[in-house]
């Protein structure tokens, strides 16, 4: 029987470059996956605020700060939760993307209310693409105003791609989130590999 490698930080970007991502399964086993359909979060005038949460974002209910607490956020989305009782972030998961954020591509957006961890999301960019990895929340909305508070940082640095992998939950959909074919994907894909964003 094969092992699977240990998980690197260039194994993990190779991966990525290829559209490729990592999961782990009930019994830790480290698998990859490539859906035929990839969902994705356009980061153009497709992508949609909700009133009531736009109204929340404006009104500074949470702060929001970027890369200050990376492995919490990360932690915080490996606990079960209601209708997620199981996880596919294993602690070698773990261990794998907290070395990729020390090597600058990995980053998180954090939520918080009055001091405390209220929700937030963590993935990993590689020149225009940002790959969304997971997202959690401890407070309502705090997950929909990071991801908010992400797309206007990526719209700022130039990025082209933000990769949602699968349409999680129908509340997804409420952003502009669409399917696309695994080709199409690809093509997007090259071309964000080629764009000099910045974080």
């Amino acid at each position: 029987m094969n092992k699977t490698p240990r998980l690197t930080p260039e194994l993990l970007l190779a991966a990525y470059r290829q559209g490729i991502f990592p999961m782990a399964g009930e019994n830790g086993e480290i698998g990859w996956d490539e859906p035929v359909r990839r969902a994705i979060i356009p980061l153009d005038d497709r992508f949609h605020v909700p009133r009531r949460l736009a109204r929340t974002v404006r009104s500074g209910f949470f702060t929001v700060t970027f890369d200050t607490a990376f492995d919490a956020v990360i932690t915080a989305c490996a606990e079960p939760a209601p209708g997620r009782e199981t996880t596919w972030i294993s602690p070698e998961i773990i261990r794998a993307y907290s070395e990729l954020h020390r090597l600058g591509y990995a980053h998180s957006v954090e939520c918080w209310r009055d001091g405390q961890l209220a929700g937030g999301l963590y993935g990993v960019a590689i020149g225009g693409l940002f790959a969304g990895e997971s997202m959690f929340h401890r407070v309502r909305d705090a997950s929909k105003v990071a991801l908010v508070h992400l797309v206007e940082r990526l719209r700022r640095g130039g990025f082209t791609l933000l990769d949602s992998q699968f349409v999680v939950g129908t509340h997804m959909l409420q952003f502009g989130t669409i399917e696309i074919s695994r080709i199409e994907y690809h093509r997007l894909l090259r071309a964000a590999l080629r764009t000099p964003a910045v974080w």
